[in-house]
């Protein structure tokens, strides 16, 4: 069968406008091609999850710009060949394609549920690797998979493969002409899986809002808020964001310019692997917005990272030669080599991040807020602090001085240093760090900086005319007035980590100019994304399950108790412009009940109850208080 009638025909069996189609393989993404330029999909909402292995097929296509030359848009960012999903997002959100590589049975088993399952109908591409199918594969892709739904085999796969595929497929319920029952075999191993994986999950929730129709509030105004609502937007839900401030992005997202840039670590961990994705993801977001004519001051230059004394030099050397990263994300550099990418003399090997540079977070922020608005019901509430929030038989009500509003049918707290104020919030584990922001007026040899550097601080190539270097780490600081004395660390980070250049000297700070805002940051610097635990209720459960082996089981099989319908995006530190991005649009997907664009690794480590849970599921002693 061809891929536009396999594809028409997924379609034609939805009674409802959302089509999720599997395919195994790339078939040189003629799926998407006939996503985007048939006229019969046009009323339907579209997510394609593409599994491959990362093969010599794959490289072909990266090498080729196929998805380029398909998307049609200039903007669309390459795939990178590294393990895990990655999200593309077309036609304002009509067409997701998803695509996971690496093992695609390791892929699958970590695909986290919603729902019971997703996927309409499955296609096999011919330049799959037909040895990869096996008894695990398709009981993995029907466990993730509707009662009705079918495996559409390439025209290409004939013979012997064809009728492996179709057997295998038949045992899973994936080849058969009518719907699953009940007392069918493959609908009893199927909800066997998705009872483990239930399991599996339970620890840290996966959470869909109660309502369909949504009327969501957000609580905040930076660039983790705007793009929330932007995911949400995207979604066709109506989107009410309360700001306390004048404008968008005044607090931590009013930074003149905000590096772009993955925290990598020697062994690849999971926040590592989350960070990579995530900024891919980011870059993304901020050229699909800039191609679509919102004003954003950007400059994707790269990054060059170097260390600044002799234990930084150590661990950036370990980060760059204890993994094979990608081309594309990382690449090792010599001295030479930095100093020819900064266009300024570098004494110092390090790493190379091609993709990445600044971007002026308050355009980025507000650039994700006006395309919000042009897709759906999305207003601002400007000079509007929430005071209390509370939940009521119809919602949830939001207090100001001045007057209640709601009720919400979901409410997302994003507000940046402020989000632990609520009684709901205030034993979210972040802490507040005051980062001063220096700027220095670009003059002769100081202008020549091409790119961002990275070492003791940070330091962004000329924008208007100034360059931005920091920034200061004060925990829990007092004030957010500025500080002339970290306005002198500042230069002497950047003095420290590039001894004795010419181009240092031309650093004017005497100026006094900077800027001062808060990061909420996490003690495992991943970020908070997802319902809000019930500490009360957890501690409840907590005082008669602790501190034995069945404590720990009972943990590692009860759902932890969260919230109805509130929800975080917090804790984004100072890389929130790599990381928001993708933690917002996982979140949007949650609330939303679609299937999600990251792993099951991944909800674990952004879930807001991760400290306490750890320690439980550990079987260790819980203390909660409300200082971080």
């Amino acid at each position: 069968m061809t891929v536009s009638k396999s594809v028409q025909q997924i379609i034609d069996t939805k009674s409802t406008t959302q089509v999720v189609i599997g395919q195994l393989g790339l078939d040189s993404l003629d799926t998407l091609e006939y996503l985007l330029t048939s006229q019969k999909i046009r009323h339907h909402k579209v997510t394609v999850k593409v599994f491959s292995p990362i093969d010599s097929v794959l490289i072909n296509l990266i090498n080729n710009k196929r998805l380029e030359q398909i998307a049609g848009e200039e903007a669309l960012l390459p795939l990178v060949a590294i393990e895990g999903c990655q999200r593309r997002i077309l036609n304002n959100g009509q067409v997701i394609i998803d695509f996971y590589l690496g093992p695609i049975i390791e892929l699958l088993q970590k695909i986290p549920m919603v729902n019971d399952s997703f996927i309409d109908g499955w296609i096999v591409a011919g330049d799959i690797n037909l040895n990869l199918f096996n008894d695990e594969l398709l009981w993995q892709m029907g466990k993730i998979s509707h009662e009705r739904t079918q495996v559409y085999l390439s025209q290409t796969i004939t013979g012997s493969d064809k009728l492996k595929i179709e057997q295998l497929a038949q045992q899973s319920g994936l080849f058969q002409p009518n719907k699953l029952k009940n007392d069918d075999i493959a609908f009893q191993e199927r909800a066997a899986l998705r009872s483990q994986l239930k399991i599996k999950q339970a620890p840290f929730p996966i959470v869909a809002a109660s309502a369909k129709s949504q009327n969501i509030a957000i609580i905040g105004g930076g660039i983790a808020s705007a793009s929330l609502a932007l995911s949400l937007a995207e979604r066709g839900q109506k989107v009410s964001l309360f700001c306390e401030d004048s404008a968008l992005a005044q607090a931590a997202s009013g930074n003149k310019q905000g590096a772009i840039y993955p925290l990598l670590t020697p062994d690849n961990n999971y926040l590592s692997q989350y960070f990579q994705q995530a900024y891919l993801f980011s870059l993304q977001r901020l050229k699909s917005l800039a191609a679509l004519g919102h004003k954003i001051d950007f400059d994707l230059c790269g990054v060059v990272h170097t260390g600044h004394d002799e234990r930084s030099r150590k661990r950036v050397a370990k980060i760059i030669d204890s993994h094979s990263w990608n081309s594309l994300i990382a690449d090792k550099i010599t001295a030479k080599q930095a100093s020819e990418i900064a266009s300024v003399k570098i004494d110092d090997e390090g790493i190379f991040y091609p993709l990445g540079g600044w971007v002026s977070p308050q355009d980025f922020t507000q650039a994700a807020f006006n395309q919000a608005k042009v897709l759906a019901d999305v207003s601002l509430a400007l000079n509007t602090k929430i005071n209390t929030i509370d939940y009521q038989a119809d919602g949830w009500c939001l207090t100001s001085d001045e007057q209640v509003y709601g009720p919400f049918s979901a409410v997302v707290v994003a507000n940046g240093k402020s989000i632990t104020q609520f009684n709901q919030t205030q034993y979210l584990q972040a802490t507040g760090f005051r980062g001063q922001v220096s700027h220095a007026p670009s003059r002769t040899k100081l202008s020549k900086l091409s790119t961002v550097l990275c070492a003791h601080g940070y330091m962004t190539p000329s924008n208007n005319s100034l360059h931005c270097l920091g920034a200061s780490y004060v925990k829990n600081a007092q004030h957010l007035n500025y500080c002339p004395t970290e306005q002198v660390e500042n230069l002497k980070k950047i003095q420290h980590s590039y001894l004795q250049q010419d181009w240092v000297e031309d650093i004017d700070i005497s100026g006094h100019s900077a800027r001062v805002g808060v990061r909420m940051v996490t003690r495992d610097h991943a970020p908070m994304m997802g319902p809000v635990p019930d500490i009360d209720a957890i501690l409840a459960l907590y005082q008669t399950h602790q501190l034995t082996p069945a404590s720990r089981q009972f943990w590692q099989s009860t759902v932890a108790p969260t919230h109805k319908d509130l929800y975080v995006l917090g804790g984004l530190g100072s890389r929130g412009l790599s990381s928001g991005p993708l933690a917002a649009e996982a979140l949007a997907a949650q609330i939303c009940a679609e299937d999600l664009p990251i792993s099951l690794d991944f909800i674990a480590l952004l879930s807001p109850n991760r400290m306490w849970l750890r320690k439980l599921l550990k079987g260790k002693a819980l203390e909660v208080s409300s200082d971080s």
